[in-house]
């Protein structure tokens, strides 16, 4: 549905953020779910929990909803990175008229890590930038994956959310993910 199937390249498992911080979170993170469960060439896996954060960013915006969904790909990246965009936008989102870096935002889908890829592209970076920084990024990924050892930090998931940990500020939310297989 929302990206074409690659028979080229290799199943890997790859990990998507999602946030949400505008109208029904809890609603925009199970569209996002349902949505990357009917991605052509990806099937979803797991899901970690959700949490609630403090935005980063300007202030004044209400606080997110944040999970990390594991899916099975034979998509390429950037085709993989194409259909979460479309998710995106499908959930409402308009990028060009985002006037904030950072701002609110009814729907963030980052490709965080792609199998053992490592890339620096115009608009694709595997893993994501910021991951190693952003605790509301490294909570949901430590249910999945807490040993997988971040390429350019040399450490652990589970030590970098250690480092990060502010428990304020990432608060895990009583509710759960589906996994849509």
């Amino acid at each position: 549905m929302h990206a074409g199937y690659h028979r080229g390249v290799m199943r890997q498992t790859a990990y998507i953020g999602l946030g949400t911080n505008l109208g029904d979170r809890e609603a925009n993170l199970r569209f996002a779910a349902r949505s990357l469960a009917t991605v052509n060439g990806a099937r979803t896996t797991r899901a970690s929990n959700i949490y609630e954060t403090d935005a980063v960013g300007p202030g004044g915006q209400g606080a997110y909803l944040n999970a990390v969904i594991e899916l099975e790909t034979r998509l390429a990246p950037r085709t993989l990175l194409e259909a979460l965009l479309a998710i995106e936008v499908e959930a409402g989102r308009t990028r060009a008229a985002e006037v904030e870096r950072w701002g609110p935002r009814i729907l963030d889908l980052d490709l965080l890590l792609y199998g053992c890829v490592d890339c620096d592209e115009p608009g694709l970076c595997i893993p994501h930038p910021r991951l190693h920084e952003r605790g509301f990024v490294l909570e949901p990924l430590r249910d999945l994956v807490p040993d997988h050892v971040h390429p350019h930090e040399g450490v652990t998931i589970a030590e970098l959310a250690r480092k990060q940990r502010d428990r304020e500020a990432v608060r895990r939310w009583p509710a759960s993910l589906e996994v849509i297989a």
